[in-house]
């Protein structure tokens, strides 16, 4: 099995308060609040079905990150709707910054990230479909294109059993992805650079959840990791 070594502290987020989010970019339309002392996200229009997909928002912290790093924070779900997702290394297909104004408009529109013009690995992590109640994943996508190429076990109980945040990690380094709960691997992929095109290294990492979902976020950190 691969083994990771944690190596310095380059990013640290404790998510309590509006300023530590001020340069964050919004996409998609949300109620961002701290009333608990950590960032609440929910949609702006939670029955609102007119609005389908454009309902769905993502939240782009602003730093650019290296390839090799261990993305954690922690996670409380509110509500059993809706689905949370993180976004790793991501950039524009021809290496552009995520938020170079000559790449495509998108505002939580799905396909405006996985078939537009933006590479990126996207892990879902907390999908609560009314189609699959009886046995839950988390899936690893990676763009351009909607290529499925890795699941596990979603261990997440329903919200009334969530007594505590449950601490969630994504390592990203060269070709490999681990995802992790509370210390417990859900998944480990690694890419081979053809099947679903060359292995993805630096960019943004950001925060997607779909309707329906309120959820709470806190302690953002970002480690180097090298490969064992």
């Amino acid at each position: 099995m691969t083994e990771f070594r944690r190596g310095n502290l380059i990013y640290q987020n404790p998510l309590t308060s509006a300023e530590n989010i001020r340069d964050f970019r919004l996409e998609g339309d949300a109620r961002i609040t701290f009333d608990s002392g950590r960032m609440r996200m929910q949609n702006a229009y939670p029955r609102d079905r007119e609005k389908g997909l454009h309902a769905n928002f993502v939240f782009w912290c602003p730093r650019e990150f290296p390839d090799n790093i261990a993305v954690s924070w922690d996670f409380l779900p509110m509500t059993d709707a809706g689905l949370a997702m993180i976004w790793v290394a991501a950039r524009g297909r021809n290496g552009e910054d995520i938020f170079d104004p000559a790449l495509a408009k998108r505002d939580g529109n799905y396909p405006q990230y996985n078939r537009s013009d933006i590479n990126a690995l996207h892990t879902s992590y907390f999908r609560r479909n009314p189609k699959e109640i009886t046995f839950r994943t988390c899936n690893l996508r990676k763009s351009y294109g909607f290529h499925l190429v890795c699941q596990g076990g979603d261990p997440l109980p329903d919200v009334k059993y969530c007594q505590e945040p449950c601490r969630v990690e994504v390592i990203k380094a060269g070709p490999h992805l681990r995802f992790s709960m509370n210390d417990v691997v859900l998944f480990h992929w690694i890419d081979d650079g053809e099947q679903y095109g060359p292995v993805l290294h630096d960019g943004k990492i950001g925060f997607r959840q779909m309707a329906g979902l309120v959820a709470e976020y806190a302690n953002l950190q970002v480690h180097e990791v090298s490969v064992a």
